[in-house]
């Protein structure tokens, strides 16, 4: 999931056509890369590292079938959508079967350009797991769910926000401050002892010592259920 910016490497050996795709995603504040020839960009994927490469097939030195077999060779797993001014289906079954995630058509439409990038990123973070594990413990961020061993649980979204801030710091001490700030989007009125109760239910629903409260310090995800 992408928290600072998306980086989009294009390749494109029309510069007028690379120019107006690389203003219409910088406009949707994307960071742009762009590269003329299908030998260039291999080079540029390694040190831009985008998260997604936007490819034209038509291109001057190497073909951007070439281009795409190489990145999957490498096993960059880096999203791909194919531009091609080839509109036949065999291009396109071609392109799909070498690796890349979806296909536009020249002449296109800028909008539909940036619709597709959109539907990309929203399968990518699919793709990245949403669910953050630590031995039998299992919380799934997207569906707000806890899954103890096979057993899903129920959990209040209090509870949700202090443990997810627990297994996003795991080795360090969370003090009780920092976990009331968690639940804070929750409870705007966060009473005195509001933590340790909430504690004390989520304790309940997890594996013993799940939670080690560190006396004077705060509280930590105990390391021996990892």
């Amino acid at each position: 999931m992408h928290n600072a910016p998306m980086k989009i490497l294009i390749v494109e050996d029309d510069l007028s056509i690379a120019e107006q795709i690389s203003l219409a995603l910088s406009a949707e504040h994307f960071v742009i890369e762009v590269s003329n020839t299908g030998i260039d960009a291999i080079k540029l994927e390694r040190y831009f590292e985008p998260d997604l490469v936007i490819l034209d097939l038509g291109l001057p030195d190497i073909d951007g079938t070439e281009v795409l077999a190489k990145l999957r060779a490498a096993k960059k797993t880096v999203p791909v959508l194919v531009l091609t001014a080839r509109a036949d289906i065999e291009s396109k079954v071609s392109a799909l079967d070498l690796g890349a995630d979806d296909y536009l058509a020249k002449p296109f439409e800028m909008l539909e350009l940036v619709a597709r990038i959109r539907a990309i990123t929203r399968r990518m973070g699919q793709a990245v797991s949403s669910v953050m594990e630590y031995g039998d413990v299992a919380l799934d961020t997207a569906a707000h769910t806890l899954k103890v061993g096979d057993v899903t649980m129920d959990i209040s979204p209090r509870e949700f926000a202090i443990l997810r801030d627990l297994l996003q710091n795991i080795g360090r001490v969370r003090t009780r401050a920092s976990l009331e700030e968690a639940i804070y989007s929750w409870d705007k009125e966060v009473s005195s002892n509001a933590i340790e109760v909430h504690l004390s239910h989520l304790r309940k629903k997890l594996p013993k010592d799940f939670i080690k409260t560190i006396r004077g310090v705060g509280y930590t995800v105990n390391s021996q259920q990892g």
